[in-house]
């Protein structure tokens, strides 16, 4: 298969997968842009082995943890975002459940966010999950009961909003 025809069939994927990992997708798109010219570049290597998709996948997850780093973008801790104040219900409208898992999701920390989004958008195995995030079973276990644990929290206050409406 030529890098070409791996894109074409693998592109909106990647993209989607990136989208869902950092929950913007124009930061996806650089991220999939990133390791789409890397992977070009080493097309002669990676076309080779067994399951290019999965190599690409795990390039893209690489990229998102390491992207803070490399570009030392601006993360607000979640005191900061706490001071804020809280959200004030909308009584005309019902809490849309996916925005509220969606922003529960993005206020992660990253290898939480990546080990749900890879359990449950790519369905992978703890084994898969340790393998790509380079630990082990017993830390992916952790980082998934800890992630499913706080979005249970914010999933929680949203009941409780919609029984004062």
């Amino acid at each position: 298969m030529t890098f070409d025809e791996f894109l074409a069939q693998r592109l909106d994927g990647l993209l989607r997968y990136a989208t869902t990992l950092t929950c913007d997708p124009h930061q996806a798109q650089d991220i999939v842009q990133e390791v789409v010219l890397r992977a070009q570049q080493r097309w002669s290597r990676i076309g080779k082995i067994e399951r290019p998709a999965a190599y690409v996948t795990r390039m893209v997850t690489n990229e998102f943890l390491s992207w803070r780093r490399r570009c030392r973008e601006l993360v607000l801790p979640p005191s900061t975002m706490d001071s804020l104040g809280a959200v004030q219900a909308d009584p005309t409208s019902r809490v849309d459940d996916r925005a509220v898992l969606l922003g529960g999701i993005a206020r992660l920390p990253r290898k939480q966010r990546a080990a749900v989004v890879l359990r449950y958008y790519l369905n992978r195995t703890d084994e898969q999950i340790a393998e790509e995030l380079g630990c082990s079973t017993g830390t992916v276990r952790s980082h998934i009961s800890r992630a499913v644990a706080a979005l249970r929290v914010d999933l929680a206050a949203v009941e409780r909003v919609r029984e004062t409406l």
